[in-house]
């Protein structure tokens, strides 16, 4: 699906070594905050997962289970990602928190090595690539929705690499679309690459039969993962896909400032429920209809990074609850638009998206509006309270409209030269 050797293949392996000693000194001060916070607020989103595998040891109904006070959290995910837990079930909690942190640090190596691939490989000398790699890796450890992978223990950036992984390795030794089937069986979010496998499963380009195959081996490794549960714990699976699936209100307030997604916006205006819902629609259509298109003419041009990070972005934007901690594909959005790191322009533009997602520019519109100004607050307030949600549109439209138009007026006069 891309070319292009593996960045860092020249370089040798202690500088490479060198680098990830670097990454986690910059992830330590996160580290070192959540995991001394107290007891009952610490990793709360991993402790779901444990919960999860708990209750499946114990025979215990996995959708009525909840974790301890005062968090009270239900189990929300797929019944397959429960069988998954069991293993951080086993574990002691202290235990299980450490292994989790450190697979987050570890992921977030992988992924930013895969998404900056063009960057790193148009470094030269042998410890300029893996001392870009650190600096790339420090820089995205603190965008806010990386922070919150720490911050709560979550799964989302594990299934960010999933699904990256299988769209940028050159010769997986995996089938490809095994890993987009694995997410997508654990978390229903990453089915959007289903959609982006399918539109570009049959392009008016030669050679990609291998991509077709890939579609129908995703939907495969979906299925089976969502049908095995029943044939291992059926009433568990029954209560998801007809119970605990259709109320969304078990995942957290969808109106709080920290669901960015489409729907989230929109019920915070606090329309009547209708309207509400014909707006998201028309707005899912809309948006969905743009960047799946866009995603897709990214892939026929070969720019595989910006057609994954708009994929990502629709998985963001249309599914009614994405809290910010779902907005980590801004790590392969950065990749993509500093693309080679040869186009200035490009850079400061990443270098603005960074700074964006690192502020935490949302709850900013919390307390414009607590402060009660007249149609400052209510206005102001509630168009920041919904900066991240707003700045993914507007990263959609970057990255499918004025993306390609830099890039060819870049390439114009390169090639008068």
């Amino acid at each position: 699906m891309t070319t292009g050797r593996i960045a860092g293949a020249r370089r040798p392996a202690w500088a490479w070594a060198l680098a990830l000693v670097a990454l986690a000194a910059a992830a330590s001060p996160l580290i070192a905050y959540w995991l001394t916070n107290p007891e009952d607020q610490r990793l709360v989103d991993l402790d779901v997962y444990r919960t999860g595998g708990w209750a499946l040891l114990r025979g215990l109904p996995v959708y009525d289970v909840i974790t301890p006070a005062p968090q009270l959290l239900p189990f929300t995910y797929p019944p397959v990602a429960a069988m998954l837990a069991v293993p951080l079930a086993v574990m002691s909690w202290p235990v299980a928190q450490w292994v989790w942190t450190v697979a987050i640090v570890a992921v977030l190596a992988v992924t930013v090595r895969h998404a900056f691939r063009a960057f790193l490989d148009g470094v030269r000398g042998a410890l300029a690539a893996p001392l870009l790699f650190a600096v790339l890796c420090a820089a995205c450890t603190y965008l806010m929705p990386i922070r919150d992978q720490f911050r709560f223990g979550q799964v989302d950036l594990f299934l960010l690499a999933l699904c990256l992984l299988d769209c940028v390795v050159r010769r997986p030794w995996w089938p490809r679309g095994m890993l987009i089937g694995l997410a997508t069986a654990v978390k229903l979010t990453p089915g959007v690459f289903l959609v982006y496998l399918a539109i570009t499963a049959f392009p008016a380009r030669e050679g990609d039969e291998g991509h077709r195959r890939a579609f129908f081996m995703a939907v495969f490794t979906a299925a089976l993962l969502t049908l095995l549960p029943f044939l291992v714990i059926f009433d568990d699976a029954r209560d998801f896909w007809f119970g605990a699936l259709l109320d969304s209100e078990r995942l957290g307030a969808n109106a709080a400032t920290t669901n960015q997604s489409l729907r989230g916006m929109l019920l915070r205006l606090y329309l009547p429920g209708w309207l509400t819902t014909v707006l998201w629609l028309a707005a899912v259509a809309v948006i969905g209809w743009y960047g799946f298109r866009r995603a897709r003419r990214a892939y026929l041009d070969g720019d595989v990074t910006t057609a994954v990070a708009l994929t990502g972005l629709m998985a963001v934007l249309l599914s009614p609850v994405a809290w910010i901690h779902h907005i980590a594909w801004v790590v392969v959005v950065l990749a993509a638009l500093a693309g080679s790191g040869r186009d200035r322009v490009r850079l400061l533009v990443a270098a603005g998206v960074w700074l964006y997602y690192v502020l935490p520019i949302p709850w900013w519109g919390v307390t414009l509006k607590a402060l009660e100004i007249p149609v400052l607050s209510p206005v102001a307030g509630k168009i920041v309270q919904n900066a991240f949600g707003l700045g993914a549109i507007g990263l959609v439209w970057l990255l499918g409209s004025w993306l390609p138009r830099r890039r060819a007026a870049v390439a114009v006069p390169a090639a008068a030269t």
